[in-house]
C-alpha cells in the first residue's frame, strides 16, 4: 500500500496545530485571570470540582483533530492498493431514441436499460472506470471515464429520451471508442432495441475493431413490440448480433430486468492492479461531524464558566 497526496503543498498548514494548543491554554489562562479578579473563584471552583485547565482538554483535542483531518483532505489524500479489479474500462451506450419509450418492457425500455446500467455498476469492483453515453440521431458524452459509482450512477439516473430523431449507432460506437482510446483495455456495453436508420454501421465496427474495443450489445424489447408515440415498435435484434459478433462480444437478449443480472460474470474480467482510493471526501464528512461534536460540547459538557 502506498500513501500520497495530490496537493502536498498545503502540508504546510500542519504548523497551524501547535499554534492551536498554544493559543488555547494562553487564552484560558487570560480567561481565569479575568474570573478571578471579579470574584473568589478559586473557592467556587474547589465546591463544584471546576478544573479549567483538565475540562477544556477534550475541546483542544478535537479543534486540532477537526484541522488535521482538514488539512489532510485539501492536500488530497490518496493510497493506492493492489486489489482484485476489473481488467477493462467500459462505455455503456445507453440508446434514447423514440422508440425507447416503448412499453414492451415495464414501465419502459430505457427506464430498464437505467437500471440494468445501474445495476451493472454496482456490480463492478473498486477501481473500475465506467463513461456513460447516450445516442440517438446523435450521441452525447453524459459522464466521462471515473471510478466514482456515485457520478456514474447520477449521470445514468439524468438520462432522458432525446428529442432528436434516429438511431446513430455508428457514431455511438465512434464515440465510444474515442473515449476509451487511452485505456489498456477496452470494452463497451451498447443497451439499444437495434432500430438502427441513420449512419454506415460497418464504418463504426472498422474503428472499434482498429482499436481493439470489444463491444457487448444488449438487446431490449420483445418480439411483440410496445407502443410508442411513433406506433408499435419491435426489436431488432440483427445489428446488435453482427456489433457483438464483429467485436468479439457477446449479445444478450433482455425481456426483463433479471435476464442481464446473470450475465454479468461473462463481461467483467478481473485481475490484480494497483487502484487509487481518494480519500479526501470521506475526511470532509469526518471533519463535519466532528464540528458538530465539538458544537454540542462546548454548549453542554463543557460550557464555559461562570
Amino acid at each position: 500500500m502506498a500513501i500520497y497526496f495530490t496537493h502536498p503543498y498545503y502540508l504546510f498548514l500542519i504548523v497551524i496545530l501547535p499554534i492551536i494548543v498554544f493559543l488555547h491554554f494562553y487564552l484560558l489562562k487570560i480567561k481565569k485571570n479575568v474570573a478571578v479578579r471579579f470574584s473568589n473563584f478559586d473557592a467556587i471552583a474547589r465546591i463544584r470540582g471546576i478544573d479549567l485547565y483538565s475540562k477544556n482538554l477534550v475541546v483542544v483535542i478535537l479543534a486540532m483533530l477537526i484541522s488535521f483531518l482538514a488539512i489532510l483532505s485539501i492536500s488530497g489524500l490518496q493510497y493506492q492498493q493492489v486489489i482484485s479489479s476489473s481488467a477493462s474500462s467500459y462505455v455503456i451506450a445507453i440508446d434514447t431514441s423514440q422508440s425507447m419509450q416503448a412499453n414492451d418492457l415495464p414501465p419502459s425500455r430505457i427506464e430498464v436499460a437505467k437500471k440494468v446500467a445501474s445495476g451493472f455498476v454496482d456490480s463492478t469492483p473498486a477501481g473500475t472506470k465506467v463513461a456513460i453515453i447516450t445516442f440517438s440521431g446523435s450521441s452525447f458524452l453524459e459522464q466521462d471515464l471515473t471510478d466514482d459509482k456515485e457520478l456514474i450512477k447520477n449521470a445514468i439516473d439524468n438520462i432522458q429520451l432525446s428529442s432528436i430523431g434516429g438511431t446513430d449507432i455508428r457514431e455511438a460506437i465512434i464515440s465510444g471508442t474515442n473515449v476509451l482510446a487511452q485505456e489498456d483495455s477496452k470494452s463497451m456495453i451498447l443497451m439499444s432495441d437495434g432500430r438502427l436508420n441513420v449512419g454506415d454501421l460497418q464504418e463504426g465496427l472498422d474503428y472499434a475493431t482498429k482499436n481493439n474495443v470489444i463491444i457487448h450489445t444488449i438487446g431490449l424489447g420483445t418480439d411483440q413490440g410496445g407502443q410508442t408515440s411513433l406506433g408499435l415498435s419491435k426489436i431488432e435484434e440483427d445489428s446488435l448480433k453482427s456489433i457483438s459478433f464483429a467485436t468479439g462480444g457477446q449479445y444478450f437478449r433482455v425481456k426483463n430486468e433479471s435476464d442481464f443480472v446473470n450475465s454479468l460474470d461473462s463481461i467483467l474480467k478481473y485481475k490484480l492492479k494497483n487502484v487509487t482510493f481518494d480519500l479526501t471526501r470521506p475526511l470532509m464528512i469526518a471533519v463535519l461531524i466532528l464540528v458538530v461534536l465539538q458544537y454540542i460540547l462546548v454548549n453542554t459538557r463543557y460550557k464555559s464558566f461562570p
